[in-house]
């Protein structure tokens, strides 16, 4: 008797540019995958309005600058009439990484660059990251945005001398959705928390757009990392796109360091490459902490954090956008609490009161 096969279903995108060479650009590339299929291609959300109502796609691509009307009200509009996973496909510039920001607050699962023209090389790399995201942007389905509760998200209050907090460290890694839980995570945080160093897979382009965006709504100082930064109390350090970042040891300080090295696990900057280093230069003093995101970067990191004396969380599923590292991280044993990221930085601060200032360099 034969075996008959079910066929694999096609993730259907829609792609939404007004710049056709960029629509048939992103047409091949996403094409080219088994598993994903172009239904319809719109030069303009007008256009792409009455598409979405006919052809039902399951992911949308989506420019930020547009004629008649721009992506960010097309998107807005969308998500509260009709939700769906939207990747927004942005400009390499200062005003486009502002918007693809604003576009992630909107409840865009994620943002790349638009693909660069007449470089053969980079296409490969840039369609296996255009595949990924899509299919992310799949697994987020009906879960576009963190969910608000009636709480307000004021700062929590200061430690004061609860704790020693110069020899604690957090350690964030994120991807999938990372920008909105990571800003979830600092903005209740108050000015002396304890030093963060965060790895966020990202653009080259966005990281420092996203660095001062969470600046200007925080009460620590947020700042892209530059490298052999002393990592103080009430300051978040977060990973350059362009490089691994990395903790080390320089006398009684914490520094960060950068690395152009390799990507590891496709990433760079890789939470892998970050939890490790935090394993071997800060062990017992630091609180592990890994939110959204899909693949399985940071998850051997934070065990060897755990093992190192570290305590670590990770964001349960119910308010991930994609549950793929914290799912990880909590099969190979690496997690001590499961949390909502709404109850992150209180879980986070309670941990380190509840263990007070007795944390000593190892």
């Amino acid at each position: 008797m034969a075996i008959v096969s079910t066929p694999v279903k096609k993730i259907n995108v829609l792609i939404i540019d007004d710049s056709a060479l960029i629509r048939a650009i992103l047409t091949e590339v996403i094409n080219s995958y088994s598993d994903l299929y172009v239904v319809g291609a719109a030069s303009n959300p007008l256009q792409a309005r009455e598409m979405i109502k006919t052809l039902n796609p399951d992911v949308l691509t989506l420019d930020v600058e547009m004629p008649q009307m721009d992506g960010l009200t097309f998107l807005d509009k969308l998500m509260r009439l009709r939700p769906m996973p939207v990747l927004m496909i942005s400009s390499l510039t200062e005003r486009g990484s502002e918007a693809a920001l604003r576009a992630l607050e909107l409840g865009a699962v994620d943002f790349l660059p638009k693909p660069k023209m007449g470089i053969a090389d980079g296409m490969r790399e840039y369609a296996d990251t255009i595949a990924e995201k899509i299919r992310a942007a799949f697994q987020a389905k009906g879960k576009f945005k963190i969910p608000v509760t009636s709480v307000a998200r004021e700062p929590l209050p200061a430690l004061g001398t609860r704790i020693g907090s110069t020899e604690k460290i957090i350690a964030v890694g994120a991807s999938t959705g990372g920008t909105e839980a990571i800003k979830e995570f600092l903005i209740r945080l108050p000015a002396d928390a304890p030093g963060i160093v965060i790895a966020q897979h990202m653009p080259e382009a966005f990281t420092k757009s996203f660095a001062a965006r969470l600046d200007s709504l925080c009460k620590i100082t947020v700042v892209e990392s530059q490298g052999n930064e002393r990592v103080l109390p009430g300051h978040a350090y977060i990973a350059p796109g362009h490089s691994h970042l990395m903790l080390k040891r320089s006398g009684a300080n914490y520094m960060t360091e950068l690395s152009q090295a390799a990507p590891v696990n496709h990433h760079r900057p890789s939470v892998e490459v970050l939890f490790r280093s935090v394993a071997q230069n800060a062990g017992k003093n630091v609180i592990g902490v890994m939110l959204t995101g899909m693949g399985k970067d940071g998850a051997i990191g934070m065990l060897e954090m755990r093992q190192a004396g570290a305590y670590n969380f990770a964001q349960d599923e119910a308010t991930c956008v994609v549950y793929g590292m914290p799912r990880e991280a909590v099969q190979v044993g690496a997690v001590d609490e499961i949390v909502p990221i709404q109850d992150m930085a209180q879980k986070v601060l309670q941990r380190i009161i509840n263990t007070g200032g007795m944390g000593n360099r190892v």
